[in-house]
């Protein structure tokens, strides 16, 4: 199957087009991330593999578009934005806020009987039936809202310690916790495609348990890969991670 080329869209990134790709991969990102991210997986996913880097509204090109703050108002903007991408085979990737986004994307693809992904790969985020331990950082103060963040691991340190750059990053980082925050879990049946969850040894926030709990959101089958690293391991990791990709989706593009 040869996959149709996308066009210009603000809301995926990307320089290098793969007219020759058999199967697309989504690529969401972390709070206050964007898809610069993910700027080198185009290069090592090989000429099958076609990476698109979703870039959301408020970040690195679109920083002069409001942030979307509300969960349920996300996840029905991604489907109508990104369904005219999705006739040619594609997977999900998410790390952090873009693993549950990638959930949730997935889950209402399904309940609204559109196509599903044919493979679920979540990094650096607990399963989404694990409840946070704090649910109102979004309306912290400027100090709490830092420190709490610092102590969640889920921002990258250079930016929290530069003031500049939260002064640019703040509004954006309250947005995706607003996000995180008007998640609500409510139980359906798993998945019948594969989910591999990854994560960094050191990460606080997100143990080898909670990585496990992805596995009771799928029939089919389920791994686990653990790397070395904290809660942004995908940097050092990003070439093992994408070989581990390539691996599980061998018998997916052979079959396409």
């Amino acid at each position: 199957m040869k996959t149709s080329v996308i066009t210009q869209s603000s809301w995926i990134h990307r320089n290098d087009l793969k007219p020759d790709a058999r199967l697309r991969i989504f690529c969401f990102p972390h709070s206050g991330g964007g898809a610069s991210f993910y700027r080198r997986w185009n290069n090592l996913s090989g000429q099958e593999i076609d990476v698109c880097p979703l870039q959301l509204p408020g970040r690195e090109n679109r920083r002069s578009e409001a942030p979307m703050t509300q969960f349920d108002a996300l996840i029905e903007l991604l489907a109508d934005v990104l369904a005219p991408y999705m006739g040619t085979p594609f997977v999900f990737f998410g790390h952090s806020l873009g693993a549950l986004v990638s959930f949730g994307l997935a889950r209402y693809l399904r309940r609204q009987g559109k196509k599903s992904p044919l493979y679920l790969f979540v990094s650096g985020r607990r399963a989404p039936q694990i409840p946070r331990d704090d649910s109102s950082v979004a309306r912290l103060t400027d100090k709490e809202f830092i420190e709490k963040i610092r102590h969640f691991h889920g921002t990258d340190e250079e930016i929290l310690q530069n003031p500049e750059l939260m002064e640019l990053f703040l509004p954006l980082l309250r947005a995706d916790f607003s996000i995180y925050e008007s998640f609500v879990y409510t139980p359906e049946p798993p998945f019948t495609f594969p989910i591999s969850a990854f994560g960094g040894r050191d990460d606080i926030g997100v143990n080898v348990s909670s990585l496990i709990a992805w596995k009771s959101h799928t029939v089919g089958t389920f791994g686990l890969h653990q790397f070395p690293g904290g809660h942004f391991f995908l940097r050092d990791a990003e070439e093992q991670v994408l070989q581990l990709i390539k691996d599980d989706l061998a018998p997916f593009l052979g079959a396409l």
